[in-house]
């Protein structure tokens, strides 16, 4: 048990590192031993949880989406009116991007490795777009998107427009900004899919998220 419980914390200590020299350097970047530096662990170490770079990026969006999913777990409550929870989980994607780096990790790697997947095979960009699409779904049935709305694709545009706010934070080094600038996208963008009797309530709410994380 305490050999299995050491394996696990140096583990643990390379996808930390790996994530930190990931989302510094980008995937192309990266190299081994600067990871194996930043973990503070032994080459054999290293080799032995992961057999090359791309095993240990796949395995940092593994872990940095379970952190995102976790995180965003109360918004999967139906009790939670479904476009509260996309407003929300958008500005938890900008908040994580800027203060985990496992989770700001696995989204620029998502990109720079090209097919999305983790180590465990899951297309993350498919899975998200699930989940938008199903919220979307249930936003329509609520009342709180115009009936005539199709939720694929609004679901595909709101995974577009969230995507793009991280995209062009990390591209211009202002992901301090990421979470005032999601609140710009829901202004411009909630006259175009909610009711116009419900349109002040939601920029409201959008602008009451912001203020979480920025004072």
């Amino acid at each position: 048990m305490a050999r299995q419980a050491r394996a696990e914390i140096t583990r643990d200590s390379v996808l930390a590192g790996a994530a930190d020299v990931f989302l510094r350097l980008g995937y192309a970047n990266a190299s081994l031993s600067e990871i194996i530096a930043q973990s503070n662990v032994t080459k054999g170490a290293l080799y032995f949880h992961f057999g090359s770079k791309e095993e240990l990026a796949r395995a940092v969006v593994d872990q940095g989406n379970e952190r995102l999913v976790s995180s965003c777990q109360g918004f999967f409550d139906p009790r939670v009116p479904a476009l509260e929870a996309c407003i929300g989980i958008t500005y938890v994607v900008a908040d994580l991007s800027m203060n985990d780096p496992m989770v700001g990790a696995m989204l620029k790697l998502t990109h720079q490795i090209g097919d999305y997947r983790g180590a465990q095979g899951d297309n993350i960009a498919k899975t998200w777009g699930d989940t938008y699409r199903l919220l979307s779904e249930r936003g329509v049935a609520q009342g709180d998107l115009e009936p005539d709305l199709d939720p694929e694709v609004i679901g595909v545009l709101l995974q577009e427009m969230t995507a793009g706010v991280h995209i062009i934070a990390v591209g211009t080094d202002s992901i301090d900004q990421m979470a005032a600038r999601m609140e710009r996208m829901w202004f411009f963008l909630l006259p175009s899919i909610v009711p116009h009797d419900k349109l002040s309530y939601f920029r409201e709410f959008a602008a009451r998220r912001l203020r979480r994380y920025v004072p």
